[in-house]
This record gives structure tokens, C-alpha cells and sequence, in this order.
């Protein structure tokens, strides 16, 4: 008599393009879950292969309950490959696992245990021995091909060049991301969980992404803004293997994707990411942004009304007037102009009346297009931050502007 089949509990996603050798260690490791592991089915989302991954997924089904989908290869579209995959996802839980990673024995459970309570839903980060584009370890295809991924972590999850980039940040925060102002800035899709209806509540991956980075930025962004904290699990781990990657053509994908992300999200905390690797950086990210909040609750009571009404003395009266760093109350005498303020309490305050457009922004990176306006003025407000951001902030004031009245 054969057991009734039951609906899988997690979901496996993964996207592949062209990785048929490492397609076919990733669902290897899958077939070698631990006994008593919940019922899981693995999803392939083939982004437009011409090697024989789909052979390759396809010999895994006699040992996974595994789907396919192939999409035409048009660039890298790996964000529309995950929402594809995540379509077709039958399960309350879906897990984003990259090709060519390897998961532990207990991977699927640690997933599965993370979100079985519902009144504390989280966004899950899982371990990724082996993964330092920054550093590679190139020892690593020798390591997963003498031992299996377990012995791995054993013999050498002691050695700091084997150990997950992120362990510096995790280290300082005690594995506690909700420690940090910006948990989401290591949401990386190589290991990661979230139940399917949370995902889709946020729109699931921005499908109009193209290239390396910054889509699963998003989503934590996204995730988290909808209140579910992040949270780590060590026990969750997987190996990465090694990959080959062109590091200068990824960083200008890399700078493409955050100039998107910022115009979708123009918030301040997204205007210092993209800033921060416009040129070329990106661990700062948090330190600048929790100076940002700092200095936010500095200036809480700075009124400016005044440098405004100075600064436009003498304009044209029909010019249009950006504000940057309006704060929460704004002369009588200025006309409809668009305000801005990193702090959105203040901001919302200046607008409540309806006579200006307000944007909720640090001014680095501003929603308005090229030369919309005839004079933008910088307040005092930003002047504890003039030595970190002056050349950034001159430079969006005239990129918008054809005249700047700085007070900063």
C-alpha cells in the first residue's frame, strides 16, 4: 500500500542560467535532506539556458518533487526567474537557494522551523561558508569535491577565509540584524526564506531588473518596511561554490541597479546606498545612515523659515523653488515649490496644507529631473552634514537646478 501524498510545506526556488555541473551538485545535496525533513518540492526557474540544465533538473525527479520553467534568455533576468519560480511554488514557505550552492542535511527544516509561528513572521537569512567575492577562497571546489558539505563545516568553518562575507557584520551585531538600522543590506538571495504570502504582499522581485545585485536588496527593504523583522540562522547554512565573476562588469550593473532602486524608493536610506557605490563602496552604508538618524533628532527643532525667505529675496516670482532640508515649517511667502526633508515627520508637517509637493529626501539623489527648477536653496539643516555629503549635495542641487542658494 503506497502513503498518500501531501502537499509540500517549503518551496525550494532556483534560478540557473547556463550552470549545469552546479545545477546538478545543488539538487544532489537537496535529494540528501536528513529523515524526518517536512515535505519540500524544488522549483528550477531556467533564465534562458542553452546547456542541458533542463535534462539535468529533469534527472532529479524520480529522487525531488521538482518542477521546471524555462523562460527566453533575454539579459539577466534572474528577479522575473525567481518570481517564475515562485509561481509556481505550491507551498506556504518558499526558500531562494542560488545554483551551485550547496545545502547542509538540515537545510529545508531550519527554513521550515523559522516560520511556524504566525504572530512572529520573519524574512530568513541562511550561512554561506565559501562565500567572499571579495576575497575568494579558491580552495573551495577542492574542499566540496574530497568531503561532503557537512564535513566541510566541520573541518574548516573555523577558517576565516572560508567563512560567510558577512561575518564581520554578524559578529558586531551578535548574529541580532535587528540590531542594525539597516538589517536588509545583507539580504542576499543565495540563502534566504520568506512565506509566499508576505512575499507577494510586497510585489514579490522588481521583474523590470536586469543584471548582478540590488533585487534582493529590495526585497529586504521591502519586507522589512512591511514590518518583518530579519532575523539569521547558522544552523540554515549552505557552501557556496566558487564562481567564476567578472568584478568591474558586475560593479557598473551593480551602480545601474541602485540608480533604479533609488528612483523606485526615494528615501533617504536609499539615497545614501546608491551614493555609497556610485562610488565604488558599500559597508558604510549602515555607519552613514545611522549618522543620518543621529543627526535627524539633533536638528528636530532647527525652523529655517526665515533662511527660505532670505535666500528667494530678489528671485523672479514666477521661477519654481526646490527646498532641500525644509524642515517642518516654511514661510508665509513662498509660493508652491517643492519641499524636501530627511525627516518625514517635519516634512509632512510643512506639507499638510497642500500648497507644496514634498518629497521625504536627503538631497542627494532627488526624484526631480534634470533642471525642473530655477533655484534650489540648502538649508542650515544640512550643515552637520556637509562635511561627509558637501560635493554630493552641490551636485544634485545643479543637476536640478539652474541656480543654488546654499546656507549650508
Amino acid at each position: 500500500m503506497t502513503s498518500p501524498v501531501t502537499d509540500p510545506q517549503v518551496s525550494v526556488v532556483i534560478p540557473t542560467y547556463n550552470r549545469r555541473d552546479q545545477l546538478h551538485d545543488t539538487l544532489l545535496q537537496l535529494t540528501r535532506q536528513r529523515p524526518g525533513t517536512p515535505e519540500f518540492e524544488v522549483v528550477v526557474s531556467d533564465d534562458g539556458s542553452s546547456d542541458d540544465s533542463a535534462s539535468v533538473a529533469r534527472s532529479f525527479s524520480d529522487r525531488l518533487r521538482l518542477k521546471y520553467h524555462f523562460q527566453a534568455d533575454e539579459d539577466n533576468r534572474v528577479a522575473l526567474a525567481r518570481n517564475e519560480g515562485a509561481r509556481l511554488a505550491s507551498s506556504p514557505i518558499l526558500v531562494f537557494l542560488d545554483t551551485g550552492a550547496l545545502p547542509g542535511p538540515d537545510f529545508v527544516r531550519r527554513h521550515f522551523l523559522a516560520h511556524q509561528d504566525d504572530a512572529a513572521r520573519c524574512a530568513l537569512l541562511g550561512y554561506a561558508y565559501g562565500y567572499n567575492p571579495e576575497a575568494p577562497m579558491w580552495e573551495v571546489p577542492d574542499i566540496v569535491r574530497q568531503y561532503p558539505p557537512e564535513e566541510a563545516v566541520r573541518r574548516y568553518g573555523e577558517v576565516p577565509e572560508f567563512l560567510d562575507l558577512r561575518e564581520g557584520i554578524l559578529a558586531r551585531c551578535g548574529d541580532d540584524l535587528e540590531r542594525r538600522s539597516i538589517p536588509w543590506q545583507v539580504f542576499w538571495t543565495i540563502n534566504c526564506s520568506v512565506r509566499a504570502d508576505d512575499f507577494w504582499a510586497v510585489g514579490g522581485f522588481d521583474e523590470g531588473h536586469r543584471g548582478w545585485a540590488v533585487e534582493d536588496l529590495e526585497l529586504g527593504y521591502l519586507l522589512h518596511r512591511r514590518g518583518l523583522p530579519i532575523r539569521f540562522d547558522r544552523s540554515a547554512w549552505v557552501i557556496e561554490g566558487l564562481q567564476e565573476r567578472k568584478r568591474r562588469e558586475q560593479l557598473d550593473q551593480f551602480k545601474r541597479n541602485m540608480l533604479r532602486l533609488v528612483a523606485r524608493h526615494p528615501e533617504p536610506v536609499i539615497e545614501i546606498g546608491w551614493a555609497l557605490v556610485d562610488d565604488d563602496l558599500f559597508w558604510p552604508w549602515e555607519d552613514d545612515y545611522t549618522d543620518l538618524l543621529r543627526h535627524t533628532r539633533e536638528v528636530r527643532d532647527l525652523d529655517v523659515a526665515a533662511e527660505i525667505e532670505q535666500a528667494l529675496r530678489g528671485s523672479s516670482p514666477t521661477g519654481t523653488v526646490a527646498v532641500v532640508g525644509a524642515g517642518g515649517h516654511l514661510p508665509d511667502s513662498l509660493r508652491p515649490a517643492t519641499v524636501m526633508d530627511f525627516d518625514r515627520e517635519l516634512l509632512d508637517r510643512a506639507v499638510r496644507d497642500g500648497r507644496h509637493a514634498g518629497h521625504h529626501a536627503l538631497g542627494l539623489r532627488t526624484p526631480l529631473a534634470e533642471r525642473s527648477v530655477d533655484v534650489v536653496v540648502i538649508t542650515s539643516r544640512l550643515a552637520g552634514l556637509w562635511d561627509r555629503w558637501k560635493d554630493r549635495l552641490l551636485a544634485e542641487a545643479h543637476r536640478v537646478g539652474r541656480e543654488v542658494r546654499c546656507f549650508s
